[in-house]
């Protein structure tokens, strides 16, 4: 998934804030009359813009389904780059001995073992640290980086105790989930493309990142290397699959977004050439980017025209966490300045980008109280504004306009990946169990959101249809899905 703006994760959702005694600063306020005649036309606009009946949600699972049938046909088909994981063999609980996984996605890495005991023992026992990486090697060379990370994986790799054992003569082997911009080559490879998320490191880009990360426990002289190297959302689908081998699709719904799912190796015409054992491989659609009949409004194209990927990532931008909150408070900002909605005068921080994050709007719809006294607390602790009664349930309806939009698109696009999965193989979703694992703070955390996404689901597929359609939490599953996948993907003799 590709995120165009640095934020904190959407991993602290609606924590109780105490309302607190609230500052005074005079202003004038208008009659609650006034202020919502001047605010009904701008409320009213933007839940017609907003809405998701049935056929807006059709539309968007039909070209869902379109765009990723024109990505798998060729490179540049569509929005959706449809990138192949090189996974064809997933994990089927045989398995068997000791795995390692690092996952390195931001400013910290996480490192995990397990040990596979096959079908009866599953998992025996897990191990996990987490590593800050040091702001300096962030703008650092890539060796200084990949040292770093080897080094925390040695330290890790020495705490192994009698629960964890090695089979003589073997490396530990790695599941490497990398969540940045790369160029899969194979299972084991991928060229890096370009650093994000404040990462300016020097001699990595156009680099084999599995390489780079063997070099370095190379000069370590470390007994371990990478076996698979895979995003996080594709960690999800391995480690969901692992307990439930009906599972065909998995959704990463945070501070970005994106899915995979699994598809035949035939339904994939760009794929000519590669030789594979396996019917199958799982594809990593970059849904983010997706962009075709989705409602927006003014303020969805303002804040992407201030965005650092201006026309980029639109889907992501509508449905995901690092987004809601900054929509909503575009919005509130409007009925403010022309509508008075708090006041005569506008505090400075209402004006101030992504003040108001996605786990604040979630906060503040978990408030039931008759006075909305949470409503009221955060939004002064965060945008400096004061609020009569009148104008929180005019933010909580905004609030509520933004999230539903979000959640049921979300819903309809999982939708168009059911669809063009069934269209190729009739019975395949709709003719028995189908699981979607979902995982992120957003889904995790947010009530209303993940409601609204599986009525929408619901609605588009049919009652029937969907009685088939199981939505499933997938807590960190990515991190264990990795180790997975260098289990399933192993260079050593399979003994399970």
């Amino acid at each position: 998934m590709s995120v165009g703006v640095v934020s904190p994760a959407i991993g602290s959702f609606c924590l109780p804030r105490s309302p607190g005694r609230m500052p005074r600063f005079k202003m004038t306020v208008r009659s609650n009359n006034a202020v919502s005649i001047a605010v009904d036309p701008i409320l009213t606009k933007l839940k017609h813009e907003c809405a998701t009946p049935l056929p807006v949600l059709s539309h968007v699972a039909n070209s869902m389904a379109a765009d990723m049938r024109a990505g798998l046909a060729v490179d540049g088909g569509s929005d959706l780059k449809m990138i192949l994981s090189y996974v064809d063999a997933l994990p089927t609980g045989n398995e068997k001995g000791l795995f390692y996984a690092l996952d390195l996605g931001g400013t910290n890495f996480r490192v995990l073992r397990v040990q596979l005991g096959g079908k009866e023992e599953r998992v025996i026992a897990t191990e996990f640290d987490q590593v800050s990486i040091p702001q300096d090697l962030m703008f650092g060379t890539s060796e200084e980086l990949f040292d770093f990370i080897a080094s925390g994986l040695a330290k890790f790799a020495q705490k192994e105790d009698g629960k964890f054992h090695l089979p003589a003569g073997r490396k530990r082997e790695i599941g490497f989930t990398f969540s940045f911009p790369v160029r899969q080559t194979s299972v084991d490879s991928g060229i890096l493309i370009k650093w994000t998320k404040g990462f300016a490191v020097s001699g990595t880009a156009g680099r084999d990142v599995v390489v780079c990360l063997n070099e370095a426990m190379d000069r370590l002289g470390m007994d371990m290397r990478v076996s698979a190297l895979v995003n996080d959302t594709v960690g999800t689908l391995a480690g969901a699959r692992y307990w439930d081998d009906d599972v065909m699709v998995a959704v990463i719904l945070g501070t970005g977004t994106n899915a995979c799912y699994v598809e035949r190796m035939d339904a994939i015409p760009k794929l000519q050439g590669h030789v594979s054992p396996s019917v199958r491989t799982i594809v990593n659609t970059e849904w983010g980017a997706f962009s075709n009949g989705l409602p927006l409004t003014v303020f969805d194209r303002d804040m992407d025209a201030a965005s650092i990927n201006p026309g980029e990532q639109i889907f992501e931008k509508t449905i995901s966490g690092m987004y809601l909150g900054e929509i909503v408070r575009r919005v509130l900002l409007k009925m403010a300045e022309e509508g008075a909605l708090f006041g005569e005068s506008v505090p400075e921080k209402l004006s101030t980008p992504f003040v108001l994050q996605t786990p604040d709007v979630c906060a503040m719809q978990q408030d039931n109280s008759d006075d909305l006294k949470a409503v009221e607390s955060i939004l002064y602790d965060r945008t400096g504004v004061e609020s009569n009664l009148s104008a929180r349930k005019i933010v909580l309806e905004v609030c509520d306009t933004i999230v539903k939009r979000g959640g049921r698109l979300a819903g309809a696009g999982i939708v168009g990946i059911l669809q063009k999965m069934e269209e190729d193989s009739k019975g395949l979703i709709f003719g028995k169990r189908t699981v979607v694992a979902m995982d992120g703070g957003l889904y995790e955390h947010y009530p209303q959101y993940r409601g609204y996404l599986q009525d929408a689901v619901t609605e588009v597929l049919g009652l029937e249809k969907s009685k088939n359609v199981v939505i499933e939490h997938s807590k960190d599953g990515s991190g264990i899905g990795a180790a997975l996948l260098a289990a399933a993907n192993s260079k050593y003799e399979h003994d399970f």
